[in-house]
């Protein structure tokens, strides 16, 4: 065991359900701990010596910026037990010689996590089978399976837009069942080692589509890389399901095909600004009027299996970098 230092830890995110996370911390830090921390919170805490962060983005209430990191002069390590990191302003941290640990590049550790695409594809049949209203009827006491008739996907075309990781893994499970698949993915170098793969460019690929599944990093890049330029050359009827970042998607864009396109779905796990602005959220708002828009509360990765591998493992991270001090 670690021995114990005089330093303080603000735990920001729910960890006391995951396995060994809250002990091995604890062992180490003095911890404070605010699982539903809002930045009025450090009002409370504010003569404590904060040594580090730990938090994740997932139903996190707080951005880690100027107006949480100001308050915080002896900061010098946030913790995220996440790949993505729009949660967080990198470069004001860069800035202040403030340090980031991740899982963004920990690639061995990640690779055993496939809760999200897993969860992708689960959003990915419901959809197509449409689970969620056909349940929802028979809490209505009806028995009709005639609204509820579904596709298979052995007679789909599905488009994944983006080879990492996660893409891979959907691709592995939408390839099981059947399904054609093209793969768009601009920044993948070497695409000629990957031989069975069709690739073919986003706005060739959106036009034979029936399900696009994202799976793309937020960046300047792919923001908004869903639009109304790129809707207008779907299928009226396609599926779209987002268990990136919300940011992908242009939801203003998004609620007007869907309002103008009944045929078609949006199945998401993930809002714009879903930290800071989610009581202004018109997409929120639009799900309880738009029968085919289906959200998720961000529970991609929320398995117990993946919060022990990656809670576990940044919580090490931390640990390690202390002791090699």
């Amino acid at each position: 065991m670690a021995k114990k230092v005089d330093k303080n830890l603000l735990v920001i995110t729910p960890i006391k359900h995951i396995p060994g996370v809250y002990e091995m911390l604890s062992n180490k830090f003095n911890l404070f701990y605010y699982p539903d921390f809002q930045i009025n919170d450090f009002d409370k805490i504010s003569n404590k010596i904060f040594y580090a962060i730990y938090t994740n983005p997932n139903k996190s209430k707080t951005r880690i910026d100027s107006s949480l990191v100001d308050k915080i002069p002896s900061l010098r390590y946030v913790v995220t037990a996440s790949t993505g990191t729009n949660h967080i302003d990198k470069e004001y941290l860069k800035g202040k010689g403030i340090k980031i640990i991740s899982l963004t590049k920990d690639l061995k550790t990640i690779k055993t996590i496939s809760s999200t695409a897993e969860h992708s594809f689960a959003l990915t049949l419901m959809a197509l089978r449409n689970i969620d209203q056909a349940s929802s009827s028979v809490l209505k006491n009806e028995w009709d399976y005639l609204p509820y008739v579904g596709r298979q996907m052995n007679k789909l075309n599905v488009l994944i837009v983006g080879y990492g990781r996660l893409g891979k893994m959907y691709y592995k499970y939408a390839k099981a069942f059947g399904a054609s698949i093209d793969v768009v993915d601009p920044f993948l170098k070497k695409k000629s080692i990957f031989k069975n793969i069709n690739f073919v460019s986003l706005k060739e690929g959106v036009k034979n589509a029936d399900v696009i599944a994202l799976h793309v990093h937020h960046t300047d890049e792919t923001e908004n890389l869903i639009n109304t330029n790129l809707l207008k050359l779907c299928k009226k009827s396609v599926l779209i399901v987002n268990t990136s970042r919300g940011e992908i998607v242009n939801e203003d864009d998004i609620i007007n095909f869907l309002k103008n396109n009944k045929q078609s779905k949006y199945y998401t796990d993930v809002i714009a600004d879903e930290i800071v602005s989610k009581n202004k959220s018109l997409i929120l708002k639009e799900n309880k009027l738009l029968e085919n828009l289906f959200i998720t509360p961000h529970i991609g990765g929320m398995t117990i299996d993946a919060q022990e591998i990656a809670f576990g493992r940044v919580a090490n991270k931390l640990i390690r970098t202390i002791d090699n001090e």
